[in-house]
């Protein structure tokens, strides 16, 4: 397994590969855990080459707080990998590696994708994403690039950032990966103590109950429902819950046959914000 940590090494290498056929990426902030795994499996599986990148991206986190306290396991991130394969390249660059300069992101134009949820509670979030991942696109030039559902809106921000590129890349979205206890596997989960781990599974658990729920009632009804459930729990705080629909993002008013739906949430246990999502 390769580690390349500079821009410069990173094209030298890309140079001496000119042969493969296909690229896989898998950008991921490190901590990795099983969830990523089963990104860069599949990446193995479709690619020649596969690139995981580890970078904790800066201009992403609107809470500097929320920033400090992400967890840093490199070592550990890349026995994992190791255990994958060994023939994955490791691309863990430092901020001003791949900022050269004022660590800012760009200004997007996601069409209103970037404005909901996420967005609405976390101001210029999808800048930073967006941000980082046209560098990787653009450092790496990659075949196929591959990120968890569970980041939905963030999946169907980068497709929207692709198509208004013209980067020739194709954006692979993959499964949601769960702890036994159904807890979205989360390098966040990490910073939980064992009971609000435990206690989190409620999430899934209010979750499954509300898709159940949205087959018969409205969706006004399962959001009131799921805030209920949320407001009776003692230690858990609801940020949000919304239904949407899969394309645009937009909060459904009066349901359609013919769209496809997901319920979003995101939730505080302690200080930890957790999100989830399930289609319905």
């Amino acid at each position: 397994m390769q580690l390349i940590s500079t821009k410069k090494e990173l094209k030298s290498y890309l140079d001496s590969q000119k042969k493969t056929k296909s690229i896989g990426l898998v950008p991921t902030m490190g901590a990795l855990h099983m969830g990523h795994i089963s990104l860069v499996k599949k990446s193995v599986e479709e690619n020649e080459l596969t690139f995981v990148s580890i970078f904790v991206n800066p201009t992403q986190f609107n809470n500097k707080e929320d920033l400090d306290k992400y967890p840093s396991t490199l070592e550990a991130d890349l026995n994992l990998l190791q255990a994958v394969s060994d023939g994955i390249v490791v691309f863990a660059p430092s901020a001003s590696e791949i900022y050269s300069g004022e660590i800012t992101s760009k200004t997007y134009d996601f069409e209103g994708l970037e404005n909901v949820m996420e967005g609405e509670f976390r101001k210029g979030h999808f800048d930073g994403v967006g941000t980082i991942v046209e560098k990787l696109l653009r450092i790496i030039s990659p075949t196929r690039a591959y990120f968890g559902e569970k980041d939905f809106q963030q999946l169907q921000i980068i497709k929207k950032l692709v198509e208004n590129t013209n980067l020739p890349v194709e954006i692979i979205g993959c499964p949601i990966v769960r702890e036994a206890n159904g807890l979205a596997m989360s390098s966040r989960n990490e910073r939980l103590d064992t009971e609000l781990r435990h206690e989190a599974g409620f999430i899934y658990k209010t979750l499954k109950a509300a898709k159940q729920k949205f087959g018969t009632k409205s969706a006004n009804f399962v959001v009131d429902w799921v805030k209920k459930q949320f407001n009776a729990h003692p230690k858990l705080n609801l940020e949000y819950v919304k239904i949407a629909d899969t394309d645009q993002l937009k909060p459904v008013k009066r349901k359609n046959r013919k769209v496809k739906y997901r319920a979003f949430i995101a939730v505080y246990a302690g200080d930890v914000r957790l999100i989830d999502n399930i289609a319905l």
